[in-house]
């Protein structure tokens, strides 16, 4: 696996720079640089509250006021703000350290500030880290000359379900507002009212709904902003704080997790420039109950007489080998999307060298027929070709088969971020226009599900050397659209597979693909076999291509897979849940499960591990960049610090094997060794359609589904973040004005989306850039459609208005 950044082929042009003096100290800087920003570079401190370096100046709060004594280029002699004061040539600054007005100035600041301001720091969740209490030491008065009665307001008060304002703590610094507006694009929260009655408010008729709520409490400089998930459950210095990166989604996004006690008590948004910057989605911020469920798996358990029952761990053991040597060679592994590189890598070599399999898949969710080939052609261990930086500044961007607001809110925020700066053209090739693309500035390429190919060729002018696509999970779906994209490389268009869940680069380059091992070379390769048998050890790895997790299922069901074993693995997530249920609680499949908390598969598994939670291990993930992203141990005095790699290698051991890792920098290590592999990578052939991706052009009679997951929905990883859920989008289906008159529809009518398998009810909402023909649905809010219609985008469903007692719709 390579990582390496692609070079551009000329220098890039140093910046203009301009000189100044600031505090007797000569400085040279870029042309544009801020007084303040030039300040922090020599290590003077200059106190602020609105300024923050990632949001535009508003010059709100006057903390950071400076004196320019020559006036700089024709202006004024008078104090002025250094965060909206650019450096000019020879201008000369200074600050509070050598100009007693200024100090002056900045105290008198800190005595207005603090006039209505509540003396609630003990219960504050911002004190211990708080601006202005800092600043209030460092420049601030003594003592308070005040002795009237501060402004009060009811408190606190809910802006959404998740974020509560305290308004009298507030010091109008707007950063909030700003953040909404210039970052997010929600802006729903404003400043309102004049003068001393001035308060952020949310719009009465329209209330504070975002992804990104989460990141205005971290950026307030006072406690006027907080979590009602974190509110009174810590002070700042009794917490331990770990950096770690976010497992929810493939953007990789740092993260700094803090603990008391060994338990998580919040997480914020690292400092990342390179991917996150400084900001993170709720989902990150605050979906991280998911372990503390009273599911949670804290012993092995072992069915006997058909009931599974708690076990000792060698018992189990020894229940899991026995079942496993029976079936031979006839198993296979599931590992799911969602593991550490370390532990997928220990799945792929307990896979090959202890049950002899080539049979290994990650993909435990809907995916098409040339999805593996692509995957193992161009994707597994590829160079970092496609950046976050790159997405900020590329001219032109083509979204195909993704939605990133939804499936990956790092991205969202960079396009949003390239489109207001640099005005990044963003074309989005889906049936509607979302409410994330339109805040990008996206244009819409409709495109009704299996119709993607037609799109593209639609604006093949568009498809040009500097170029970036990006192509989410869903592209595998229409048979043949995946080798389209990847034929754009010989017009010089970049692109990039960004999935949708975290661990999915990573299992891809451990080799959890059948007939791909480790390193991205082909298992049918005699010498990548004989490579790899000399760094594992062994005399013999399969040499078949094995079965995906489509045909495993199948197999298993047919009688023809005596076992399987499972991890990470969420059947919801599965083309068809029932039947993949069905499969595994087949009479003579023997299952073994790895697992966090009890799950569907958990009740047909034979013996069932219990793992360690993410934030019990260290490891590492793949983002969609290539980028490798650190997991760091945050709870150091877990119940269980039974890994992923450290059962695989007890299974090993009771097998007479040696899995040669059993922790997983062990298995870092190991995979280090392996993984920049040179030799012949597999060649990507265009696969013939599966019949599952065949029904939906057979029938011509009911609306194409197109179908995603919503960032916030009823996944799993999101059990216990309550007041998170509250803030999810309703669900509901979209139709077209056209589609809705041919149905009877309105706005808010319920409608029934049915299958021969089942049927779902939700509210219609008629969506004007909607494609006739189709109606969309959230794969997972409100209705599980997999598990209930058996159906996936791009096949038909049938539509109906649900209609009363009384005939009325």
């Amino acid at each position: 696996m390579s990582t390496d950044v692609k070079k551009p082929d000329a220098e890039v042009a140093k910046p203009d720079l301009v000189t100044a003096t600031i505090d007797g100290i000569q400085v040279s800087v870029p042309k544009g640089t801020l007084v303040i920003r030039a300040a922090e570079r020599m290590g003077i401190e200059i106190p602020r509250f609105c300024d923050h370096e990632l949001l535009d100046p508003v010059a709100a709060c006057r903390q950071c006021i400076v004196e320019v004594p020559d006036g700089g280029n024709g202006r004024p002699m008078k104090p002025q703000p250094a965060c909206a004061l650019a450096v000019m040539p020879n201008m000369v600054v200074e600050t509070a350290a050598t100009n007693e007005k200024v100090a002056k100035h900045q105290e008198g600041m800190l005595e207005f500030l603090l006039i209505n301001h509540p003396l609630d720091c003990p219960i504050c969740d911002k004190g211990g880290e708080c601006p202005l209490q800092n600043q209030t030491m460092s420049h601030g008065p003594g003592e308070s000359r005040y002795e009237g009665l501060k402004r009060t307001y009811p408190k606190p008060v809910n802006i959404s379900p998740q974020i509560l304002i305290d308004r009298e703590r507030c010091v109008l610094c707007q950063r909030c507002t700003r953040f909404g507006e210039q970052i997010s694009g929600d802006d729903f929260i404003s400043l309102s009212e004049r003068g001393g009655l001035s308060q952020i408010n949310i719009y009465a008729s329209r209330p504070y709904v975002s992804y990104f709520s989460g990141n205005i409490v971290q950026i307030c400089p006072v406690g006027a902003l907080t979590s009602a998930d974190y509110r009174f459950q810590a002070r700042p210095f009794d917490l331990v704080s770990t950096t770690t990166t976010c497992e929810h989604c493939a953007s990789g996004c740092e993260l700094r997790t803090d603990h008391r006690h060994f338990q998580v008590k919040r997480r914020l948004a690292g400092n990342d420039p390179e991917v996150n910057e400084q900001w993170n989605c709720d989902k990150g911020r605050f979906g991280f109950y998911y372990g503390r469920q009273a599911d949670r798996l804290t012993n092995p358990l072992v069915r006997r007489n058909g009931k599974l029952e708690p076990a000792s761990w060698p018992e189990a053991i020894d229940a899991a080998v026995n079942g496993l040597k029976d079936a031979g060679a006839a198993a296979g592994v599931l590992t799911g999307g969602r593991l550490t590189l370390e532990n997928a890598f220990a799945y792929s070599k307990f896979a090959r060298t202890v049950l002899g399999t080539n049979s290994i898949d990650f993909r435990s969710r809907a995916y098409g027929a040339d999805e593996a080939g692509f995957l193992a052609a161009d994707v597994a261990g590829a160079p970092m070709d496609v950046t976050f930086a790159d997405l900020e500044k590329t001219g032109t961007v083509v979204l195909v088969g993704f939605e990133p607001e939804e499936e990956s809110s790092a991205v969202f925020l960079r396009l949003r971020k390239g489109y207001r700066k640099n005005r990044t053209k963003v074309l989005a090739v889906a049936p509607f226009l979302t409410n994330g693309s339109k805040k990008m500035g996206a244009t819409l390429v409709a495109a009704a599900p299996g119709e993607e190919l037609k799109a593209l060729d639609s604006i093949a002018g568009e498809l040009t050397e500097g170029t970036i696509v990006l192509v989410g999970e869903r592209a595998s779906l229409t048979p043949g659209l995946l080798a389209k994209i990847r034929g754009l490389s010989a017009k010089g268009v970049r692109w990039a597979w960004i999935p949708r869940r975290a661990g999915e680069l990573a299992a891809l380059e451990a080799g959890c693909l059948p007939g791909l091992l480790p390193g991205g070379r082909p298992a049918t390769d005699a010498s990548a076999r004989v490579d790899l048998q000399a760094a594992w050890g062994v005399d013999h790895l399969p040499e078949d291509e094995g079965l995906d997790a489509e045909g495993m299922l199948a197999a298993a069901g047919s009688g023809e897979l005596k076992a399987l074993v499972t991890a990470a693995v969420d059947l919801a997530d599965m083309n068809d849940p029932e039947a993949a249920q069905a499969a595994l609680a087949s009479d003579g499949v023997f299952v073994v499960s790895l697992e966090q908390r009890r799950s569907s598969v958990t009740e047909v598994a034979d013996v069932v591990f219990p793992v360690a939670l993410l934030e019990d291990q260290l490891g590492t993930f793949i983002n969609w960049e290539h980028r490798v992203r650190p997991v760091n141990i945050i709870n150091a005095k877990a119940p269980s610090v039974m890994t992923d790699v450290r059962v695989l290698a007890a299974l090993a051991d009771a097998f007479g094997s040696d899995l040669g890792m059993r922790t997983p920098p062990q298995a870092q290590a190991a995979f280090a060794e392996i993984s920049d592999w040179e030799g012949a990578r597999p060649g990507f052939v265009s696969q013939p359609a599966r019949a599952s991706e065949l029904r939906a052009g057979e029938s011509q009679h009911g609306l194409k589904l197109a179908s995603w997951h919503q960032a916030v929905d009823d996944s799993r990883c999101l059990d216990g973040a309550e007041t998170l859920k509250m803030a999810a989008p309703a669900a509901r289906v979209r139709i077209s004005q056209a589609t809705a008159e041919q149905l009877g529809a309105a706005d808010g009518t319920t409608v029934t989306i049915s299958t021969q398998a089942g049927s779902v009810e939700l509210p219609a909402e008629i969506t004007a850039s909607m494609v006739d023909d189709v109606v969309w649905a959230p794969t997972n809010s409100g209705a599980e459609l997999l598990r209930l219609l058996h159906v996936r985008p791009g096949e038909r469903v049938q539509v109906s208005v649900v209609t009363t007692a009384g005939g009325a719709a």
